[in-house]
Formats: structure tokens, sequence, C-alpha cells
């Protein structure tokens, strides 16, 4: 049996076209999976409530992007979750460093660590650091490993 030539073209043309749609699709839902998880959600909750953090980063309004999905940093697991969230504001930009730990008995997620690295350089620790303190020059004893921005 003989095929035309452009027959396979536009077969090739069709597969490529159905199998970008696909990664493109399992992108966006992984995106929206990690934005509406829990670990997420808490690691956010604590920078929007963290006035120093967000006058740091020019906020409101803030802004939060996609997870690079292929980042090292970015690892989730069955009772643990390290991720590393893009912020921005009118300001500055930088990194959300999270950890979170999942309770085996209500399955419900604590979040053991929050720091967010500026681009300028500045780390602020969202757990320790209280409003009513000034702000720390920089974060002591915390397990940032390679964290880098």
């Amino acid at each position: 049996m003989r095929v035309s030539t452009s027959k396979l073209q536009q077969m090739a043309i069709y597969t490529t076209l159905l199998t970008g749609a696909g990664c493109g699709t399992m992108y966006y839902l992984l995106q929206k999976n990690f934005s509406r998880s829990d670990y997420h959600r808490l690691a956010l909750e604590q920078l929007k409530a963290n006035q120093t953090a967000m006058d740091s980063l020019g906020a409101p309004p803030l802004k939060v992007h996609n997870i690079h999905l292929s980042d090292r940093h970015n690892r989730v697991e069955p009772y643990t979750a390290e991720i590393k969230i893009p912020v921005t504001g009118s300001k500055d930009g930088g990194y959300l460093y999270t950890s979170s730990v999942r309770d085996p008995q209500t399955l419900g997620w604590n979040l053991t660590q929050a720091v967010l690295q500026l681009r300028e350089g500045q780390r602020i620790d969202l757990l320790t650091f209280t409003p009513s303190t000034p702000p720390p020059n920089k974060t002591e004893g915390l397990e940032t490993g390679n964290w880098s921005s």
C-alpha cells in the first residue's frame, strides 16, 4: 500500500499539534494543582500576613508566578513538600522558599519553614519575624541548603 507524501506530512503536523496541546494541558493542570494545594496556600497566607515582606516587595499587588517544574528545589512527596514560589510586587521580586510536613493523623499540612529571598539579597524569615520587631539584617540558623536565587 502506497501513501502519498502529502498525507504523511498532514499526519506529522496533526500529531505534532496534538502532542503540543497535550503537553500544554498537562503543564496547566500541574500548575493548577500546585496553586490549589494546602502547602502552597499556607505559604502565601504567611507572606501576605507579614507587612514588612509585603512592603519590601511593593505589594499589593502581589503577583504569584508559576512554579518552575524542572527546578530541583521543588519536591513534593506524600508527607513532605519543599517548593520555591516566584513572587513579585511593584518594587521588587524574589522567591518564597517553603517547607511543609503533613500530619499523618489529620492529613493536614503544616508550614515548617517560609523564607522570602528578595533579588536584592535581603532574606525575611516569615515564621519567626513579627511586625513589632525591626526587620533582621540577615537570617541565621535556617536550613537553606543549596538555595540560590
